[in-house]
């Protein structure tokens, strides 16, 4: 989600050608979940823990693994990870609470996304030293290089950059983590302009030239519904956008022998958008060849309830209209 949004929800807190698919595989998507999302939140840098940002409730997290949903994405800041620059040696208290909500979901045999929530900037700079990009990720595999249910996410939304920095701040965080020893895990790739499906193959279609030697990346993109894609209003354009914005994506995919998750997703609490996210998922399940999974965006202990796409148990507003027809498309 852009940042426009998030931080004034934080504040307040504290078509190509169709598809022919081929028949859906038995067991349908791989993953499904949320994005649990408050260790991002505010803008103090690096900002103090309980005052500016919290991490997600495991009692929260486990509700919804009890209805199905198997993987949690857990966006966490540069900046407070690598304290001062980005090749400092990682800080022990942000890292512990990360960890202990990580190891909270893959001790339950889950999936847990660490993302980097940075949109290819520190400290509100481009990132352009690709080696010091590389060195960051080599020092955080290094904590989760045993766990083979930890996914690395990259770096979350490049937006307005240089394609080719792009493409190599994304080799240098595969080499890096491969580096480790860190072998057995998903690497998840995302792009630029907002990682955005409805774009990807006219604007990232350089990074089909990513090489992972474990062969195990996946390309991450997000879609919103709304009339400019960014999540910022509820508001779905059409029943049908869902898959409208989507196709390209998966002919994307499939033409190139790749693989895809969608790290992000939402529609508000109402018929259309309800007819726009079925129909989403429905594209999903049935092009479950290139599709491997999708999370919702998003959970977290300090959206407001009636934030049109919170997640959190019992009393989000997304939770309470979506979870019924979410966890008909949970993995079987």
């Amino acid at each position: 989600m852009r940042p426009t949004l998030f931080l004034s929800l934080t504040v307040a807190a504290v078509a190509q050608a169709a598809v022919v698919p081929r028949a859906a595989a038995a067991s349908g998507l791989k993953w499904l979940g949320v994005s649990e999302s408050v260790a991002e939140f505010g803008t103090a840098l690096p900002g103090t823990w309980g005052v500016d940002y919290y991490f997600p409730s495991t009692t929260t997290i486990d509700t919804l693994i009890s209805e199905g949903y198997n993987i949690f994405r857990i966006p966490f800041l540069l900046e407070r990870m690598a304290r001062g620059n980005i090749t400092a040696q990682l800080d022990k208290g942000y890292l512990k609470n990360l960890t202990d909500v990580v190891t909270h979901i893959t001790g339950k045999g889950k999936f847990a996304v660490l993302d980097a929530h940075n949109y290819g900037r520190y400290n509100g700079a481009v990132i352009t030293d690709t080696a010091a990009f590389g060195t960051f990720w080599k020092n955080l595999a290094t904590q989760f290089k045993s766990d083979a249910n930890v996914i690395f996410d990259i770096n979350n939304e490049y937006h307005d950059m240089d394609q080719t920095l792009v493409l190599n701040l994304n080799q240098a965080a595969i080499t890096a983590i491969r580096g480790t020893g860190a072998t057995s895990q998903y690497i998840f790739a995302e792009g630029n302009s907002w990682t955005g499906a409805w774009t990807w193959n006219t604007t990232n279609d350089n990074l089909k030239d990513l090489e992972d030697p474990n062969n195990k990346l996946m390309y991450e993109m997000h879609q919103y519904l709304n009339s400019d894609g960014s999540g910022s209003s509820g508001d779905c354009v059409s029943a049908t956008i869902g898959v409208d914005r989507i196709v390209g994506a998966t002919n994307w995919l499939r033409a190139n022998g790749k693989l895809g998750v969608l790290g992000e997703f939402s529609g508000g609490p109402n018929s259309q958008c309800l007819s726009a996210v079925t129909g989403l998922l429905d594209h999903l399940k049935a092009n479950s060849d290139v599709w491997q999974g999708a999370l919702w965006w998003a959970a977290g202990p300090w959206w407001p309830a009636s934030t049109y796409s919170s997640f959190e148990p019992p009393s989000g507003m997304a939770y309470q209209y979506y979870d019924s027809l979410l966890k008909k498309y949970v993995p079987a």
